[in-house]
Formats: C-alpha cells, structure tokens, sequence
C-alpha cells in the first residue's frame, strides 16, 4: 500500500482461510484498518464508497463465522461489497474497479470463487440464495447460504416474493436485512442486542421448539403460545411480519458492534430453518462527511482530500453541453407548468433521472415508488386509465425488469404513458448489468408502441414533448452523458411522426443512423462521400425515406447503439423485404456479447461502434479481403 497507511493486520489477510485464524480482539483493529484503507482507496479512485463502509463489521462477522466459500454468502446489488472484495484476495487490485479489465463493479462468479452470484440489480439476493440453499439440501449438503439485503432492496416486489417462497422450505437460508435508514439510540441498542442474542441463543430455541411440541398436543394451546409470542417479539421488534413470511426473525442488531454480530450470527449459523436477523448500521460509517450525506458520498468519481472530504484539485469548468438527463429535468418541469396532468413517476431513481428539481417544484405530482420497476409502470398505468398524463424515468436496463407490464399494462390498453429512457446504449464503468443494449428490440415489436431516438440534445426535448402529446404509448430513449453540443430550443415542437431526415448528401453508399450513433455516422460519412440520414424513429419507421434511399443507392449500412438482433437495423430489413425492394443492406450496432466495464469510450471502441470501427467494417464489406 502507498503512502503512509499502515494497515498491520490487514496486510496479513489474503483470504477469508487468513481472517478465520485470527483471535476475536483483533477484528476490531482488523475493521479499523479495513475502514482506513477503503477511504485511502477511495480519495484516488471512483467507484461505490458509503454503503462499503457501513457493511466492514458485518462483512467481517460473515467471513470468520462462516466456511467460506463453501457456505455461500449473497450480496444484494454489491454497492456494500468492496470490503468482501478486500478480505477475499482483491485488496492490491481494488484501484482496478470499475476500469477496463480491471476488477468488476458487483461481485462476479468468473472473477472469484467467493463471488457466488453475480449481482448488479436489486433484490435477487435473496432468491439465488434460497435457491443455493435448496441445492444443498437436495444434495445432502449442511452448507449453509446467507442472502445480505439493504432496506432499499427490500422494497422490490421480488425480495417478498422469494420470503414468501423461503418459509414454506424450511430451507436453511439465513437472510440479513442491513438496514441504515436509521439511527441507532445507544440503550435502545443495548436492549435490542441482548434481546437478539437471547432469540438466536440455544436456550430460548429448544424452549420454543419442545414447548410447541408439548401444546401441540393440546387443543387451541399453539395458537394461543404463537400468538403470545407474536405480541411479546411485537412489544420489542418490528418481526411479527417476517415471522409470518415463516422466518426466524432476530434483531434489531448494532451492525457495527463486532462482539454482539459474532454472538448472534454465530449462534444462527447452529439453526435450522429460515432465519431473519435485522441488523442497523450507518452508510458511510466512519468518515465524518459520508455519514452526513450519504447520498452524495454513495459512489466517488473524483479525488478529494480524505481529511476535509474536499476535491483534490479544483473541479475543471463545467462542460456547456448539458447532459440529456438534464435535458429530461428542464423538459419535464415546462411541461408540467403547461400541462397540470403531467405527473412523473420513478423507480428510485430520482437523482440519477433528473427529477430532483421536479420533485422540488411538484411535489404532489412526483412519484418515487422505491426499487420497484414493475410497480412503476403499473401504476402509471392506472394514472393514465383516470385521466393523468404519466411520465416514467427510469434507465434502460430497469425497464428490462418491467417489460411484462409494459406489454401487459400499457400496451394491451394503448394507453397514453410515455417512457423516458436513460442510460441507453453503453453507460461505462457499472457494466454489462447496466448496459442498455436491447431497447431497440423488445419495444419495437409492440403494437401501439412509438419509440423515439434522438440524436442531440434538442431532439430530445423535441421528442419528449412529441411523445407527451401522444394518446397511445411512447418511448424516448437517450444515452448517459452530454450530447453533442446542439442547442436546445425553449420553444416545443412536435415532431412529424415516423419521419426521418437526410442530413448528409452523397453517392453510392447510405448511412441510417439511429439515435446517438448519427454524429459517428456523419463522420464515415465524410471519408465515404455517403449520404447519412437521422432516421429519428425506430417505430413508425420512416418507409418512404428508406425506399427512397434504396432506389439512389447502393448499398444502405444502418448504424445503432442496440444490438443488431432485433434491432433498428433489423425493421430496415423487414421493411425491404415487405416492399419487395431488392437492396444490399448492412447492419451495425452492438456486437452479440457482454461489453464489460470501463469508461463509455472503451466501450464503444470494444464494440468499434467509432468511426474507425464503421469504415473498417463497409470497407471490408464492400471490397473484401
């Protein structure tokens, strides 16, 4: 480790096999170091910071407790899972994260043996661990599998639905729900420690289990001792709900206090069966600034001086290009001083789709329905049946999580909800579990269904305003970042449905861009000579203009930020063959594999989604090797 950190006992840990050897009096010191070394880490590299440091106690107790990898341990999305990267071997490659080819965002099973199930989205912990949890019962196994869940993961439908699966197996799964929305009061905590420590004891399980036994015999005694026990959990802890999901429910816990976690999970680790423990614990634990604001301090993207929490170096100018979710946030709030049946709906996504200000200005009309992406686009749904005008944000790759909705709520009643879908194409260093690779696809092949991309930031707020206006369902989808520097109009204007634009004039060769990949294509355009069009619609795809382009050219070449499957590209093909137009055509777009992480431009080199990559790509085409 560089500079003067000093990190004794965690220099000496190489594996979880290293932690397990240690004396108890040393984790304290070990999660100490831990903390010190994620903020040294932290202050020279971008990557996911708060919710690690308010996970170290925990992730300790899981790995001394816990066989490792042999009992499974299931991190929900891996924003709190540095420190696990750390302890299992990752610690000299952790400045990697995020980078090309560097160590991935979220645990990852070809990364590690300790990665169990590759995460990223929300809520599947607790499925994949039951699942592993089944697996070993089936086997004959005693492995032992732990699913780790913040309370805002907890929030998905999905994360009831494996509860409600998990008590009716009396599979041996412990789940742990991390919770830091909340503060801990230091007696409450006491209190609430000893009484954990006493409901995942010995002593207190075998009373209630041969104390069950003996009323079981005796009529309408059970259900009176269930109830009794139900009311006095109920006086002291918020389980009575996960008791009955058919857990074990033990907590709440100070998830920071390390002998108290060694009891408790120590003593689960001995029972069979369901188990809940309910653990507290602060995002951003242990550095001053990150506690005070976790949301800020959630990922880090810029050095900063570890002492004031202060950038580094002076922040350069901001670019004048706004990015397109700042052009979603100045669209929506005009449209809704406009139109007071605007209403704006999110997924958990308030920051990151550019609705803070909407919220600010709206807050009547602004919906955030937590980590619950099919939720989101239901009960926009409803909005609409009654009059509303709904307006969902969400990224590209949660839409994925939604898409039975969206064909079974929206489309199915062709109502007016119009998806406005960030992050699409390549978004960079979160990876293929956040890359928006195949919108183009499953939304184009929906009746009823507009899909909109625009090639600068002026189109977008034009298509925005377009698809508002629209009474059936429509989608405008955008990539991460700034745009290329168009200027925006205040003035709204609709845009003519399904038409395209040439925007360059050439010979022989055509390009059809969609959406964000028109300024690549304008450049192989010009070394080309080709005629490049912004085909601006993927769906009602403008027919006349490419039938005109086929009957000047020789050969059309679409260019998309989706996968060609399915893809923009691929309803240009329909298109031709239903019109009986022969015509040499190609397609190009995301290639059929995984783009892993790094920035946004090493992403669409590894694509060759550049110009480079689109020259070399004709030219190979039309004049073979």
């Amino acid at each position: 480790m560089s500079g003067t950190l000093e990190t004794p006992v965690l220099d000496g840990i190489e594996s979880p096999e290293d932690l397990r050897r240690l004396p108890e009096d040393q984790l304290e010191p070990l999660a100490q170091e831990m903390r010190a070394f994620l903020l040294h880490w932290a202050s020279r590299n971008s990557g996911h910071f708060a919710a690690s440091l308010g996970a170290v106690e925990l992730t300790i107790a899981l790995h001394y407790i816990y066989n490792t990898p042999e009992d499974r341990l299931v991190w929900d999305v891996g924003h709190q899972a540095y420190g696990h990267k750390i302890l299992t071997g990752r610690r000299d490659r952790l400045h990697t994260i995020r980078k090309h080819d560097g160590l991935a965002p979220f645990p990852k099973r070809d990364e590690s043996r300790y990665d169990t199930f590759g995460v990223g989205h929300s809520s599947t912990s607790i499925g994949a661990a039951l699942g592993m949890a089944i697996a070993a019962r089936n086997s004959g196994s005693d492995r032992r599998c732990v699913a780790i869940i913040g309370d805002g993961g907890l929030t998905a439908g999905m994360a009831f639905e494996a509860l409600n699966h998990a008590g009716d197996t009396g599979a041996n799964l412990l789940v742990i729900l991390n919770d830091n929305n909340m503060s801990i009061s230091p007696n409450v905590g006491a209190l609430a420690n000893r009484f954990a420590e006493l409901l995942s004891g010995k002593f207190y399980t075998t009373v209630r289990e041969r104390g069950r036994r003996v009323l079981s015999k005796v009529p309408g005694a059970l259900e009176i001792s269930r109830r009794a026990e139900e009311h006095l959990k109920g006086m002291i802890v918020p389980g009575v709900l996960f008791e009955e999901f058919g857990f074990n429910y033990i907590g709440p816990v100070d998830g920071h206090h390390l002998p108290t976690l060694l009891t408790t999970i120590r003593n689960i680790s001995q029972l069979e069966g369901p188990q809940f423990l309910h653990i507290i614990t602060r995002k951003g634990k242990g550095y001053g600034p990150a506690e005070e604001d976790p949301v800020k301090w959630h990922a880090v993207s810029k050095p900063f001086d570890p002492e004031t929490g202060k950038a580094s170096a002076p922040k350069p100018a901001q670019p004048a290009r706004p990015t397109y979710s700042q052009v979603f946030s100045d669209w929506v709030c005009d449209m809704a001083a406009r139109d007071e049946r605007l209403v704006a709906v999110t997924p958990a996504m308030r920051e990151g789709s550019g609705l803070v200000r909407f919220e600010q200005e709206y807050p009547e009309r602004y919906f955030d329905v937590a980590i619950a992406e099919q939720h989101s686009v239901t009960v926009a749904a409803g909005m609409a049946c009654d009059g509303l005008k709904p307006v969902v944000a969400i990224y590209s790759t949660f839409l994925q999580r939604a898409y039975d909705q969206v064909v079974h709520d929206v489309v199915n009643q062709k109502l007016p909800v119009l998806f406005a879908i960030d992050r699409a194409g390549v978004v960079g260093a979160d990876g293929p579990t956040h890359n928006g690779s195949y919108d183009f696809s499953f939304l184009r092949c929906l009746p009823h269904m507009v899909v909109m991309a625009p090639a600068d930031e002026n189109e977008c707020r034009q298509m925005l305003y377009t698809g508002f206006l629209l009474d059936q369902p429509a989608a405008v989808r955008y990539p991460r970042g700034a745009g290329p520097g168009v200027a925006v109009e205040e003035e709204l204007t609709a845009l003519p449905l399904g038409k395209g634009e040439v925007r360059r004039q050439g010979k022989k060769i055509a390009l059809l861009a969609f959406g964000s990949t028109l300024k690549t294509a304008l450049e192989a355009g010009e070394d080309l000579g080709a005629t490049v069009a912004n085909m601006r619609f993927v769906k009602p795809l403008d027919g006349e203009l490419v039938a005109e382009l086929a009957a000047s050219h020789d050969l059309l070449v679409t260019v998309e930020e989706n996968v060609v499957q399915g893809g923009a590209g691929s309803a240009v093909n329909e298109y031709l063959a239903a019109q009986g137009i022969p015509q040499r055509i190609l397609n190009y777009g995301l290639p059929d594999r995984l783009l892993q992480h790094g920035s946004q431009q090493d992403m669409l080199e590894d694509a060759k989604l550049t110009r480079e990559g689109l020259l070399g790509f004709i030219n190979s085409s039309v004049i073979p090797a």
